[in-house]
């Protein structure tokens, strides 16, 4: 393999949503980082049968949901 082709390959720390910790191998980040995750499989409807809400982060949930609120959804 050629040299200083591929990114640097190393372990962080991902906190879900309940706040447990693990560790994982990836690009991002630094060596040690820790990724914080908004969603995730703990959180996400798709995953806990819709019962969850996601958190609007930017206002648009509520601007889909205002542009197509007269389609009959």
């Amino acid at each position: 393999m050629k040299a200083d082709t591929h990114p640097d390959y190393h372990m962080i720390d991902v906190k879900m949503t309940d706040g447990t910790v693990f560790k994982t191998k990836t690009t991002w980040g630094k060596e040690g980082d820790q990724m914080a995750l908004d969603i995730d499989p703990l959180a996400h409807p798709a995953w806990t049968g819709g019962n969850a809400k996601l958190m609007d982060t930017g206002g648009r949930v509520s601007k889909f949901k205002n542009k197509y609120a007269g389609l009959g959804f």
